[in-house]
């Protein structure tokens, strides 16, 4: 998945676990993706109407009848499903799921798969802010998942970051 995509997949924080709820069949009905989830409904029908805007979830045209799902995912939505859930197989508790559905969490970490300065990964992700990338790379430091390295040796000393441990795994998933 190229960058620009995971930047707007991950723009609304609940886009991985439902496309990781439907990816793992839950019935594509409000109420029971809700409660997959844990996503407020106000939250849950922002993230669906993004993801049919991104074109990963449709409506289902045959939808009536109570036992028909009311969404499905389409062919790009699959893909996604199945990398939203490689990605919750890699973290092995609620608070990495946490962090890994931030909104700029995962497209930083697919960022910095080589060591990379500040300004690189800011170029690489557009629309971000300085401010929203400093706090990103902090939460991810402080989970281990991504390593901060000064270099001395260039005038002026420059910072370089690159994805580590479940991060690095994360981002090498990102990548492929």
């Amino acid at each position: 998945m190229d960058i620009l995509s995971l930047v707007n997949l991950t723009s609304r924080a609940w886009s991985l676990p439902v496309l990781a709820s439907m990816g793992e069949g839950v019935a594509g009905r409000q109420a029971p993706l809700i409660h997959a989830t844990g996503a407020g409904r106000t939250a849950f029908r922002q993230t669906l109407d993004h993801l049919i805007e991104l074109g990963l979830v449709e409506r289902n045209p045959g939808h009536g009848h109570p036992l028909r799902p009311e969404f499905r995912l389409t062919e790009e939505g699959q893909a996604a499903a199945q990398m939203a859930l490689r990605v919750r197989a890699i973290l092995q508790d609620d608070a990495g799921w946490d962090l890994a559905r931030k909104a700029w969490t995962l497209p930083v970490l697919r960022a910095t798969l080589e060591p990379a300065r500040f300004t690189d990964i800011r170029r690489q992700l557009v629309p971000i802010t300085d401010r929203a990338l400093s706090q990103s790379l902090v939460r991810l430091e402080a989970s281990n998942w991504m390593l901060r390295d000064v270099d001395v040796q260039a005038r002026p000393a420059r910072a370089l970051y690159e994805a580590t441990g479940q991060g690095r795994t994360i981002s090498e998933l990102l990548a492929a």
